[in-house]
């Protein structure tokens, strides 16, 4: 899973690199403008279904296997109830395109309002496929079977790509983001949209290969009565109304980020630099977590609250040992890794200062990922609701204010509020946590955390100083002179990143190391059986 997420990610980012120099980063209107169209479609599918799927479906699959057909017949009524929602939904959010992009961006011009319309057309479609998708996806996760749909985001960043190389041969590139949005026409419009949906469409459609040779029978079935559906919509209307108000606050976010549009960071540098966030967080916390969830619901499923609650130590435990090291690693190579995405060291600078920002807020967000799946494991939509409806409360009171600050800091702002809340929000979830399953804090996880952070501190503090040293403080230095040259930069900080943290927690005597050093040594056992099996077929 991790290096299907990997590979996924590569791709992504190479897909973010080259949009980067078709339209521009910072201060670009086109960018900003497409950013909101393509950014629609996850917006309203997670609204409509995502969270619904993601929180009940592997859960309910885990229990629905045990039926007599083996959760065929569930299966089946599932997918049949999913594909005529997200039709429908589909359906009436292209026609409401317009409505849906003002509310989104409610601040910008009549022109800027039209190309993102524009756009919106072409994106709002991807609604369809993001459910196919994640649909598939989770019945795969259900029955164990979790590496394709990490590899078949390759497929959507590889189409995308290749329609955003050709818009480049095509209509030239603007890295700068100069290019007026009176200069859009129909054919860059569709070459751009259309690409992107066609990448979501095949992301999807190539699970169906691997869904199959599951040996799970489908056919339509519109008698949605029976097999546990109605316990599956209880959890699922409470996650519904979670993921309501994360869209609210995400609404809230998105139109003040937009208010600096064309002058300084705005939407696309926001979600530039949320990739960046995302990065760790998917390659660690989604693969280790999915492959928790699927047993933390079984141990639920059989009311093991014992093997629930050491499920749920263990992941949290050893996903933060991981990232604390990614997370320093990120901080240190900030300004070299926005290099890849912008052409002058002022651009750089301020997507750097955004990133880190995030970063600092990263364990909490992926240790809140782990703690509100215990609540979904136990059947629990209501406290992961609350959980949220706190969170969403503050963040657009305290994301609100920061339309008041210049505009060159309203998205620091804004991604200054997301970490101190997201924090607050963690904190508050491993309290209900405890309660709900009656046990104090593992004192083995806030043993690791602590040693995992100072090991993370001193990585950082050597890794600014290497990056200093390459010059990545100033206008004329090597780590920024060029995308070469940036990323040379960051393959350095983050070798000696990984040096320091690795040796630190070997010091610190770190339970996670001598785990990680033990999988090496079963990998390379294995390495090696394998060849001596080779060597002597061969002879």
């Amino acid at each position: 899973m991790g290096l299907g997420t990997i590979a996924s990610r590569v791709f992504g980012f190479a897909k973010t690199i080259v949009l980067a120099q078709a339209l521009g980063v910072v201060a670009s209107a086109g960018a900003d403008s497409f950013a909101v169209a393509n950014q629609l479609p996850n917006n309203l599918y997670a609204i409509v279904a995502g969270g619904v799927i993601g929180a009940t479906l592997v859960p309910a699959i885990a229990k629905s296997a045990s039926h007599h057909d083996g959760g065929s017949s569930y299966i089946s009524k599932l997918i049949t109830i999913a594909l005529v929602g997200l039709t429908a939904t589909t359906l009436i959010a292209t026609l409401a395109a317009p409505v849906l992009v003002s509310i989104y961006a409610s601040n910008w011009s009549h022109e800027q309002l039209a190309l993102a319309t524009a756009f919106a057309y072409w994106c709002l479609p991807q609604i369809f496929f993001y459910g196919l998708y994640t649909l598939l996806a989770e019945i795969l996760h259900g029955r164990s079977m979790f590496g394709p749909a990490t590899w078949s985001p390759v497929f959507n960043n590889v189409i995308a790509i290749s329609g955003l190389i050709a818009f480049i041969a095509l209509f030239g590139a603007d890295s700068a983001g100069v290019r007026s949005v009176s200069t859009w026409t129909p054919q860059m419009i569709a070459l751009i949209g259309g690409t992107a949906t066609a990448g979501i469409a095949a992301q999807a459609l190539i699970l169906f290969v691997f869904w199959r040779k599951m040996n799970i029978k489908f056919r339509f079935d519109f008698n949605w009565r029976g097999v546990g559906l109605r316990e599956t919509g209880k959890v699922a209307g409470w996650t519904m109304g979670m993921i309501l108000l994360s869209q609210l606050a995400g609404l809230v976010e998105t139109n003040v980020s937009s208010i600096a549009s064309g002058e300084d960071a705005s939407v696309f540098a926001l979600q530039t630099a949320w990739l960046g966030f995302m990065l760790p967080h998917s390659i660690i916390t989604v693969s280790l977590a999915t492959a928790y969830f699927t047993r933390m619901s079984n141990h639920a499923s059989n009311n093991n609250l014992t093997g629930l609650h050491s499920d749920t130590s263990d992941a949290i435990r050893r996903i933060l040992a991981l990232l604390m090291w990614a997370g320093a690693g990120m901080i240190a190579i900030s300004i070299p890794f926005s290099r890849l995405f912008t052409q002058t060291f002022s651009e750089s600078t301020a997507l750097a200062t955004i990133l880190v920002v995030l970063i600092v807020g990263l364990p909490a967000f992926s240790a809140l990922h782990v703690l509100l799946r215990v609540f979904f494991a136990l059947g629990d939509g209501r406290t992961p609701f609350l959980v949220v409806l706190f969170q969403s409360v503050l963040v657009c009171g305290a994301v609100v204010a920061c339309a008041f600050l210049p505009k060159n800091l309203i998205v620091v702002g804004v991604a200054a509020s997301l970490s101190v809340v997201g924090t607050a929000q963690t904190l508050l979830a491993a309290y209900l946590v405890r309660k709900r399953l009656g046990v104090s804090m593992n004192p083995a996880v806030t043993r690791s955390l602590a040693r995992a952070t100072a090991a993370a501190v001193l990585s950082i503090v050597v890794g600014l100083l290497v990056n200093a040293a390459l010059g990545g403080f100033s206008a004329n230095g090597f780590a920024i002179a060029s995308f070469g040259s940036a990323f040379l930069a960051m393959v350095i900080i983050g070798i000696v990143v990984t040096v320091i943290y690795v040796a630190s927690l070997f010091v610190l005597r770190s339970v996670e190391f001598n785990e990680g050093r033990a999988v090496l040594r079963h990998l390379i056992h294995q390495v090696r059986a394998r060849r001596s099996r080779s060597s002597g077929s061969s002879e």
